[in-house]
């Protein structure tokens, strides 16, 4: 049986709330408990999730901020190429969002939390250079790991160009366009493009995209983390989608 892990009292707080099916056990630190591992103690029973206690030298052997809890769970459902295909020929108003070699963990799970809160359909990246469906991913996430669908492609820009032929209108997130976010009719089946922390938007990524659009930014920081980035378009492009 695969399993994945999941770490900090928030995340599994989340995920007991919306998906308890999906935690085969819930793990804590031997010792008195403080109120939050109780709680959560109590959750994961009343629920009937299965529970043990480990001493703290089973905790203090791991790299992440586990608050003295972590889970064990089910991966993810995979949902393939084929599966993105699909969703767009079938979805006339479908959001998909590429995500082109971003690498930081806190990143991608904090643009999970977003893509969950503005209705994206699918999250796409590349199997290489990238940063996949990890325990600090899952944790920053906040359970958005387990709402949203993941697909990692051996090629970003060959998925693009395939669901462009199916239909989708593909906007890429890049500073050197004048035009912005704003200027910008968001409607239909639509893909957005973001690029790696710092270096933005590959030049093949780019050329594949329809359209070019920038976040205007007014004070002196030329641009903002690919996170924040993402969470203002996608809300602007949700805006837009749901205007009357």
């Amino acid at each position: 049986m695969s399993v994945d892990t999941l770490y900090g009292v928030h995340a599994i707080e989340r995920l007991l709330k919306q998906s308890p099916h999906l935690i085969y056990q819930l793990i804590l630190i031997e010792g008195r408990l403080n109120p939050r591992q109780q709680t959560l103690l109590n959750q994961a029973q009343a629920l009937g999730v299965q529970t043990r206690f480990e001493p703290k030298s089973f905790f203090a052997k791991m790299e992440a901020v586990h608050q003295g809890v972590m889970a064990e769970v089910a991966p993810q459902a995979e949902f393939s190429e084929s599966d993105l295909l699909a969703l767009v020929e079938q979805s006339p108003n479908c959001l998909i969002l590429f995500l082109d070699e971003v690498q930081d963990p806190h990143n991608l799970g904090a643009i999970l939390r977003s893509a969950d809160a503005t209705g994206v359909d699918a999250v796409v990246i590349p199997k290489n250079n990238s940063v996949g469906l990890n325990a600090t991913v899952r944790k920053v996430a906040s359970g958005a790991a387990e709402t949203v669908r993941l697909v990692a492609v051996t090629n970003l820009s060959r998925t693009i160009n395939s669901l462009q032929q199916a239909g989708l209108w593909v906007v890429g997130l890049a500073g050197e366009t004048d035009k912005t976010l704003y200027q910008t009719q968001f409607s239909g089946r639509l893909g957005l493009v973001m690029g790696a922390e710092g270096s933005g938007l590959r030049q093949l990524t780019r050329q594949n995209c329809d359209e070019l659009i920038a976040i205007p930014m007014l004070g002196q920081v030329e641009s903002l983390n690919v996170s924040v980035a993402t969470g203002v378009t996608l809300y602007e492009i949700q805006r837009q989608k749901n205007a009357f």
